[in-house]
């Protein structure tokens, strides 16, 4: 058992968790992996691979047993996410943003919404986490989206923007500003927008450097009228739920971000084994070992506080806001530097598309940027050493 393998045994899992997490594994190494190149080359939204996913009923684990849920771990949910993100990070993506979409909604929802909704996703309906505008990125608290109660109703206006899922979700966890509030902070709201409601639409879908079988959408919604039992909690808590949903999508984007670093690990490893220069494998230069030693042991302590922060979620943790934003900037900086390696360790050929670590490099780029740039993690995790 090497290094990896040994760590991979580590988190404490069910019986029941060690079963799914096995039959994930069979499935990325089977059926996902096969497929990526030819969704990063064409764009296309991996319909076969979201169906695969649903057939192993993997929405079910984030989901309560009263709403047709199978629950296990945060853990094990991470565990999956890792894997799948590793044969196919577009994928990986488009199923984790399913968790972002419900938790919020399995945590605040009244219990007639989460009874209505929550066996849509069951059932593999896909979700959306639907938050930044062109002018509210990492800060999100600067969004011009409008809730206007009207009745028995909401009217929604505004526009979204690099949403995930955007142009095929089911389900919308929408956050805007109560009109009766006011422009602060304190007016931001959040509520369940279903497909198909009269005023939305998918504006256009963005032509991206990476994760390109996942779809980003600008999002536009012009009168969109939603029940108002479709709000969660009540007007003016979306900024706690927002806060809630990112100290634990976070972590996700942060196990996305190490299954592309341990894809890229893994390739060069197994390429400088076989490549030979002045009749001397890859692996055997000093030169080399000292660049895999930095890479095996970065990724291992990474992975290492991975767990740790999937044990603080577990254990419901009240505040582990510092500890998510540690690990998703270390991470994303992580599987951007072990890519970048990765494609060099490749030679020539590691610029060439014949290579997966080409389309890994460009897959990682982003987990820099989403859910808060890693300068805003910077900032606010030094902020946190400030004295009251």
């Amino acid at each position: 058992m090497n290094l990896f393998e040994r760590l991979d045994a580590a988190p404490a899992f069910s019986n029941e968790e060690h079963m799914l997490i096995k039959s994930v594994r069979a499935l990325a190494r089977e059926r996902i992996a096969p497929r990526a190149a030819h969704f990063d080359a064409t764009g296309e939204f991996p319909r076969e691979n979201v169906k695969a996913i649903n057939e192993l009923g993997l929405n079910a684990m984030f989901v309560p047993e009263a709403y047709g849920g199978t629950p296990m771990s945060y853990a094990a949910y991470l565990e999956c996410v890792r894997e799948i993100s590793k044969a196919c990070a577009s994928t990986g993506v488009i199923w984790a943003t399913n968790f972002h979409a419900a938790k919020p909604l399995i945590d605040f929802g009244g219990e007639e919404l989460k009874k209505r909704l929550l066996p849509v996703i069951v059932g593999g309906g896909i979700g959306s986490l639907t938050i930044t505008e062109p002018t509210a990125g990492s800060d999100a608290t600067g969004m011009k989206t409008r809730f206007t109660p009207q009745g028995d109703h909401i009217v929604v206006d505004g526009t979204k923007t690099f949403i995930t899922n955007g142009a095929f979700a089911d389900l919308y966890l929408l956050f805007g500003k109560w009109s009766e509030i006011g422009d602060g902070r304190d007016a931001i709201s959040a509520l369940v927008l279903e497909k198909g409601t009269p005023g939305l639409r998918v504006v256009r879908e963005e032509d991206k450097m990476g994760l390109r079988a996942s779809s980003t959408a600008a999002l536009a919604f012009e009168g969109c009228r939603v029940p108002r039992g479709n709000l969660l909690g009540q007007p003016g808590d979306g900024l706690r739920i927002l806060l809630a949903s990112l100290n634990r999508s976070r972590p996700s984007v942060a196990a996305h971000a190490l299954g592309i670093a341990r894809a890229a690990f893994e390739d060069a490893v197994a390429y400088i084994n076989e490549r030979r220069q002045s009749g001397r494998r890859i692996v055997e230069f000093q030169g080399i070992q000292f660049l895999l030693a930095d890479m095996a042991t970065d990724l291992a302590m990474c992975e290492s506080w991975l767990w740790h922060v999937a044990r603080l979620v577990d254990a419901r943790a009240d505040d582990f806001a510092v500890e998510a934003s540690m690990l998703k900037l270390r991470a994303s900086d992580l599987a951007m530097r072990i890519t970048t390696d990765a494609v060099q360790l490749h030679g020539g050929y590691g610029y060439c598309k014949d290579y997966r670590v080409e389309r890994l490099m460009r897959d990682a780029k982003i987990t820099q940027i989403w859910e808060g740039t890693n300068q805003i993690h910077r900032q606010f995790i030094g902020r946190s050493f400030m004295n009251k």
